[in-house]
């Protein structure tokens, strides 16, 4: 394991401000191991997909993720749809304001969209 991805790792356990216990239990839960020197490649991407889905990074009570969030960002970003452009998809089709305020299922729907949208265009 690299040392950027176990700083990695000890700034997300900070970020969540996590107690060696809850870390440990996380480690063991998400990679099947005690120590973050232990991780594989594999065994990390496993880890950083368990922060990445778990109740810690999600944006709103309804399940939406950072990662939805930046996804949606990124994809209408690429369409040159910055601002009132996807603000108007997601009200037009999505009867919502922001991205902030879809559910995960709904972000899943809209991130689906995006690219067919974007295949479409091409």
């Amino acid at each position: 394991m690299d040392r950027k991805k176990l700083a990695l790792i000890h700034i997300i356990k900070k970020e969540l401000n996590l107690s060696d216990m809850e870390y440990r239990n996380i480690l063991q839960e998400a990679a099947g191991v005690q120590s973050a020197k232990d991780l594989d490649e594999d065994k990390f991407r496993k880890l950083m997909n368990y922060f990445v889905r778990s109740k810690y990074y999600q944006l709103n009570p309804f399940g939406l993720t950072m990662k939805q969030k930046l996804y949606i960002q990124y994809l209408a970003g690429q369409m040159g749809w910055e601002g009132p452009h996807l603000k108007n998809f997601l009200h037009k089709y999505y009867h919502k304001a922001a991205i902030e305020e879809l559910t995960k299922e709904e972000a899943s729907k809209v991130i689906e969209s995006l690219k067919n949208v974007k295949e479409h265009r091409k």
